[in-house]
C-alpha cells in the first residue's frame, strides 16, 4: 500500500480530499476518486465501471455516485457518474471534464486537474442535485488505492 500511495503525495491527496469535501457541501451527490499505477484494459472505462461497481457507488439513494479514475502510469483515465445523474447531464458533460482533465494531465498537473474534475462535477451535482437538510454522507471522502 506505501508504493500505490506513493503515485500522488500526501499533499496532493489532501487537496483532492478536500475538494471533494467541497463540491459535496451543496449537493446530495457523491465524489470519489479512485488511483492506480496501471490499467491493463485497452479502454479505461471497462476498468472505471468494475471499480465504480466495486466501490459500491451505485449505494446512494439518488443514484448520484461520479467515480473519477485515473491509472496514472499508464496515462489513462475515466469518469463514470451513475444512472440518476446521466439521465439529467448535458450531453458532452463528461467528454469536457476529461478534456480539461487531458489538458491538465499533459502539463503534470495531475493533482489540479483531479481537483478541477471534481469541482466541476460538483457544481454540476448542486444543480441537479441540491444538499437536502437530511442528507447523509453516502460515500466515503478519502482516495481509494489500486494496484
Amino acid at each position: 500500500m506505501w508504493f500505490i500511495k506513493r503515485l500522488i503525495s500526501k499533499e496532493d491527496e489532501n487537496m483532492i480530499v478536500a475538494a471533494i469535501k467541497k463540491a459535496e457541501l451543496n449537493t446530495s451527490g457523491e465524489i470519489r476518486v479512485h488511483i492506480e499505477s496501471e490499467c491493463k484494459e485497452e479502454n479505461p472505462m471497462a476498468r472505471a465501471i468494475y471499480l465504480f461497481n466495486m466501490l459500491g457507488m451505485y449505494k446512494t439513494a439518488a443514484r448520484n455516485g461520479v467515480l473519477i479514475y485515473v491509472a496514472k502510469k499508464s496515462r489513462k483515465f475515466a469518469i463514470i457518474g451513475d444512472d440518476g445523474i446521466n439521465r439529467v447531464i448535458p450531453d458532452n458533460y463528461w467528454n469536457n471534464i476529461r478534456s480539461a482533465m487531458s489538458e491538465d494531465f499533459s502539463k503534470g498537473r495531475y493533482a489540479g486537474g483531479i481537483c478541477n474534475a471534481i469541482l466541476s462535477t460538483g457544481e454540476l451535482l448542486k444543480k441537479e442535485f441540491p444538499h437536502m437538510a437530511d442528507d447523509v454522507n453516502e460515500q466515503s471522502d478519502e482516495v481509494s488505492f489500486g494496484k
